[in-house]
C-alpha cells in the first residue's frame, strides 16, 4: 500500500518512494500511458523507437526492467543505452532520432527514491508529407529540428492525464516491440561535447592542462566526467565512482554534502587540484568547489558557462556578424547572468521556473531566428544547445575548463572576476525562506499584495509570469515570491549585493504580505 508515502507527478515526471508510493503497477502504468501518448503523435514511420535509460542508483535496475517490458508490450521498440546521464540519453536522441525516452531517475532525491523522467523530440511528420517534399524542402525541415527535450506543460499534462486514467495499448506477441541494446552512447555524447568546445576539437585537447577531482556519487556521471576530461586534455581523480550506485553522502550537490572530512572540499586542495566538480545522480546538474576548497555556489555555474559562451561567442559575432545573444533563465536564478551577458552585449529572456519553460522558451526563440546560446537555472543546471537541450553537467565542466584555458584564470579568480560585473562590484547575496500553506492558490494574495506594493515605484519592474518578481535594478535587488510546484510551500527569494540588503528588501516584502 501507498500509505503516506509522496507520489510526486508533474512536468518532471514522476518521482517516489520505492516500494512503497512507487510500486511496480504505479511504473507500468505510467510508461504504459506515456507509449499510448506516443502512438496518437504524427510520426515519420509506422513503429515507435524509445530510449532507456538509468541513473545507476541501487535497486534501479528493476524499476528499469518494468519499464522495459511495459514499452515492448505497448509496441514500443526499445532502444536500452543502460547506465547514462540524463543529457547523455537526450544527446543520443537528437542525433541518432527516436520518438521518445525514459530515464529512470530520481534525481538528486534519496537513495530510497526513484522515478521516471521523460523527453520527447522537436517535431515530426506524416509519412507521406515528408515523401512529398522537395529536397530543399527535406533540408530545411532537418535544419528546423533542435532536439529533445522534456515535455512542456500541456503535454506533461496530457501524459498524466492517462496515467490516472490507465490508459494503455498493450499488443498481442507479433506487435510487440523489439530489444537493442546501445552501450556506447557516453562516449559519443563526450565527442559531441569536446567538438564544440571552445578552444578544443575533435582531434585537439585543450592547450592547458589541468587537473580536476570529482565526485560522482557512484552513478551516471562518472565515465562521461573522466572521458570528457581525458579528452580534453586533463586529468581526474573521483572519489565516489565506482559505479555501485550506493551514494556516499546525501546525493545533492550543496556545501552541506560536500563539506564533509574527506569530501570534494578537502580533496581539492589536498590533491593540488584545479578545480572540483559535482554532479548529482542523474548528472544533470554540476556544483563546483574552486582550487582553495571553497564551494562557489551552484548559481556561479551558470555564470561561469556564460562567460565562457558569451566570450566566444563575440569572437565569433565579430567574424560573423552574427545577432546579438540571447541567454534563457527562470525568474529564481541570479542576476549575474544578466550582468554577464551586458558585460558581452547579450540579453536574458526570463521563464517560469521549471527546465521545460527555460527549454520552451529558448526553442521559441530559436524559431523566431534570434541567437539563442544558453539556457539555465540557478541549481546548476546548464542548457547548452549546441550539444541538448537538457540541463547538462558534462557539457557545463567543459564550458569552466575552457574558459580557464582561455583566459589563463583560476576559478576563483573567475568567480572575483563575476563578482565584479555587479552593482558596486560588491557580488551577490541571495536569501530564501519559506511560508507554509495548505495549497499553491493561498500563495496568490501574498502574490497580489507585493506586486501592488512595489507596482507603483518608478525604480521597480514587475514580472508575474511565475508569482511575482520586483527588480530594482540601480541597486542590483531583485525578490521572487511563487507558490512551489512541488511543495505545499511558499518560497521567497530574494538577492542584494549583501545578505543585509537581501534580508532588508525580503522584511519589506514579509511587512506588505502582513
Amino acid at each position: 500500500m501507498m500509505g503516506d508515502a509522496p507520489l510526486i507527478v508533474g512536468v518532471s515526471g514522476l518521482r517516489g518512494i520505492v516500494g512503497e508510493s512507487l510500486t511496480p503497477e504505479v511504473a507500468v502504468r505510467y510508461a504504459g500511458a506515456f507509449a499510448s501518448w506516443l502512438w496518437e503523435q504524427k510520426r515519420l514511420s509506422e513503429r515507435r523507437t524509445v530510449y532507456l535509460a538509468r541513473d545507476g542508483r541501487r535497486g534501479g535496475e528493476a524499476t528499469a526492467a518494468l519499464v522495459r517490458g511495459a514499452l515492448l508490450a505497448s509496441g514500443c521498440d526499445v532502444v536500452d543505452i543502460g547506465v547514462a546521464t540524463t543529457p547523455t540519453a537526450g544527446a543520443i536522441m537528437r542525433f541518432d532520432g527516436g520518438d521518445g525516452c525514459v530515464i529512470i531517475t530520481a534525481s538528486h532525491n534519496p537513495a530510497e527514491w526513484n522515478g521516471l523522467k521523460l523527453l520527447i523530440p522537436d517535431r515530426k511528420i506524416d509519412q507521406n508529407d515528408l515523401a512529398a517534399m522537395s529536397t530543399a524542402e527535406m533540408e530545411a525541415f532537418q535544419e528546423s529540428l533542435i532536439g529533445p527535450a522534456a515535455p512542456n506543460k500541456a503535454t506533461a499534462e496530457e501524459i498524466i492525464d492517462r496515467f490516472e486514467q490507465g490508459l494503455a495499448f498493450w499488443r498481442s506477441n507479433e506487435r510487440a516491440g523489439r530489444l537493442d541494446l546501445n552501450s556506447g552512447a557516453t562516449s559519443r555524447h563526450v565527442e559531441m561535447i569536446v567538438e564544440r568546445t571552445p578552444g578544443a576539437g575533435y582531434w585537439n585537447p585543450l592547450p592547458v592542462r589541468f587537473r580536476a577531482v570529482l565526485d560522482s556519487v557512484n552513478c551516471s556521471g562518472a565515465d562521461g566526467a573522466a572521458g570528457l576530461i581525458d579528452r580534453l586534455g586533463s586529468s581526474s581523480v573521483n572519489l565516489h565512482g565506482d559505479g555501485s550506485g550506493i551514494f556516499p553522502h546525501t546525493p545533492e550537490p550543496t556545501a552541506e554534502n560536500l563539506s564533509g572530512a574527506g569530501g570534494l572540499c578537502d580533496a581539492v586542495p589536498g590533491l593540488k587540484a584545479d578545480v572540483g566538480f559535482a554532479q548529482d545522480p542523474d548528472a544533470d546538474r554540476l556544483a563546483i568547489v574552486d582550487e582553495k576548497g571553497r564551494y562557489i555556489g551552484e548559481e556561479y555555474t551558470l555564470a561561469l558557462c556564460a562567460e565562457s559562451v558569451l566570450a566566444a561567442e563575440t569572437e565569433r559575432r565579430r567574424d560573423e556578424e552574427t545577432e546579438r545573444p540571447v541567454l534563457v533563465a527562470n525568474l529564481s536564478t541570479s542576476r549575474m547572468i544578466d550582468d554577464v551577458a551586458a558585460q558581452h552585449g547579450g540579453r536574458v529572456v526570463r521563464t517560469p521556473v521549471g527546465e521545460a519553460n527555460v527549454v520552451e522558451v529558448m526553442k521559441k526563440l530559436k524559431a523566431e531566428g534570434q541567437n539563442v546560446v544558453l539556457g539555465g537555472e540557478g541549481n546548476g543546471g546548464v542548457i547548452w544547445p549546441e550539444v541538448v537541450y537538457v540541463r547538462d553537467s558534462l557539457g557545463s565542466m567543459a564550458l569552466v575548463l575552457s574558459l580557464m584555458a582561455r583566459t589563463g584564470k583560476t576559478v576563483s579568480e573567475l568567480v572575483a572576476q563575476i563578482d565584479s560585473y555587479s552593482p558596486g562590484g560588491k557580488g551577490y547575496a541571495i536569501v530564501k525562506r519559506k511560508v507554509e500553506i495548505a495549497s499553491k492558490a493561498d500563495a496568490q494574495p501574498a502574490v497580489d499584495k507585493v506586486a501592488k506594493a512595489f507596482g507603483g515605484r518608478a525604480d521597480a519592474t514587475i514580472d508575474l509570469q511565475d508569482g511575482v518578481r520586483v527588480d530594482l535594478p540601480e541597486q542590483g535587488v531583485w525578490v521572487h515570491v511563487r507558490a512551489s510546484n512541488t511543495e505545499p510551500i511558499m518560497r521567497l527569494i530574494a538577492e542584494a549585493p549583501t545578505d543585509e540588503a537581501a534580508g532588508s528588501i525580503l522584511a519589506e516584502v514579509e511587512r506588505a504580505i502582513g
